[in-house]
């Protein structure tokens, strides 16, 4: 058999339940413990990967399919022995588990299928991000820092477990106070801590973010790259380039790229009752049963809230939404939404357009025809959903 050469990573039939989250990409490029899904596959494997995703993601996420192409589920995180598992796979087999196809490597005919029974983790649901980050989070970092060296810390912070500590070239921490002995810290390049922040891991400051002074993150946390953040935080997931830069408390939440939550904005991630939580889903077209109790905000790229917005415990915010006024608005707030408790319109798409070119901006990215396309593509999706 020749060997390998290309991964493709599918959607795969749990795309949809990842809404809002997959509106504005696929599977794969979902960020959980330090790293994107495939981000993890390139690493494990050694070999690039492009994604089969939805036709109007496909001109800025095309697919390189080749003759040595194996197809990987994009939910799928990557271990040893499920990568040695598709490695062994002959043309026109399929590796399952259960009633999922995992991996697949084409061939002229269809020749089985061969039943994976070892444990693996799966990006599922939009809630499975911050559920599994602790576990995901302590395993990206032994594999990224395997075999290297941390940066010095500056004296002037207070650590425990240094050992567990990694900061990558140009991280810049000072009098901070990171616990390292409850999970593993990792910096990333151009990363900054400032002074006064308190840490307890696992906690991930991808490249390029920011810790504003005096915030309180717990583990297992992942801020992603660009994003800046402040207040108190447990749990949850930046995806990249969002800002959460003054006081509040984010908990049990994923907020995708583009984001920004204004000064003092809050979110609940438990019910007075502390009964389950119910959180919206796309297929069903309804709230369904998490089974957690704890369960916070789930928001699309490019949406934002004025200051002091309050949300409530398993709230999920389409993208470019733009909420504000006094109150809790609705635990479900359709894409392009602008208003909050009081009222909302549809958030017009050049209205949309100018807000994201300035905020892209700002790190010096420019909001191309690509993204514009994408865009109008969701505002014409979620169109039923403003009009219900």
């Amino acid at each position: 058999m020749e060997k390998l050469n290309h991964i493709v990573l599918f959607d795969g039939p749990s795309r949809d339940d990842l809404l809002p989250l997959t509106f504005t990409r696929p599977v794969a490029e979902l960020r959980v413990g330090i790293t994107t899904i495939r981000e993890k596959w390139e690493l494990i494997s050694g070999l690039d990967c492009s994604w089969d995703t939805q036709e109007y993601l496909q001109k800025k996420y095309p697919c390189k399919e080749g003759r040595n192409s194996v197809y990987i589920d994009g939910g799928l995180i990557p271990d040893e022995n499920l990568w040695k598992a598709i490695r062994t796979l002959k043309p026109g087999e399929s590796l399952k588990a259960g009633d999922s196809i995992l991996a697949r490597l084409p061939g002229k005919e269809e020749s089985g299928t061969c039943e994976y029974t070892e444990d693996f983790l799966a990006i599922r649901n939009t809630w499975d991000i911050f559920t599994m980050n602790d576990e995901v989070l302590r395993n990206d970092f032994d594999n990224l820092t395997l075999g290297r060296r941390s940066k010095k810390i500056s004296s002037s912070n207070r650590i425990t477990r240094a050992e567990n500590i990694f900061l990558e070239e140009g991280a810049k921490v000072e009098c901070a106070i990171i616990n390292a002995h409850t999970g593993p810290v990792y910096i990333g390049k151009g990363a900054e801590i400032m002074e006064g922040s308190i840490i307890r891991g696992p906690v991930a400051l991808c490249d390029h973010a920011t810790l504003k002074m005096g915030a309180k993150i717990y583990g297992a946390t992942t801020i992603g790259p660009y994003c800046k953040v402040g207040g108190e935080v447990h749990n949850s997931v930046f995806t990249g380039y969002s800002s959460k830069a003054h006081d509040g408390f984010l908990g049990n939440a994923v907020l995708g790229e583009w984001c920004n939550l204004g000064a003092d904005s809050n979110n609940s991630n438990l019910k007075n009752n502390y009964d389950k939580v119910r959180l919206w889903n796309y297929p069903e077209g309804r709230f369904v049963q998490t089974g957690l109790q704890f369960c916070g905000l789930i928001m699309g790229d490019h949406s934002k809230c004025g200051i002091n917005t309050m949300f409530n415990t398993g709230t999920v915010v389409g993208v470019s939404a733009n909420i504000f006024g006094a109150g809790f608005p609705r635990n479900f707030i359709p894409s392009f939404t602008w208003g909050g408790p009081g009222g909302t319109i549809t958030y017009k798409l050049e209205k949309a357009f100018e807000t994201a070119s300035v905020a892209m901006s700002r790190r010096n990215i420019e909001l191309d025809e690509t993204e514009k396309q994408i865009l109008e593509h969701i505002f014409s999706l979620t169109e039923a959903y403003r009009k219900s």
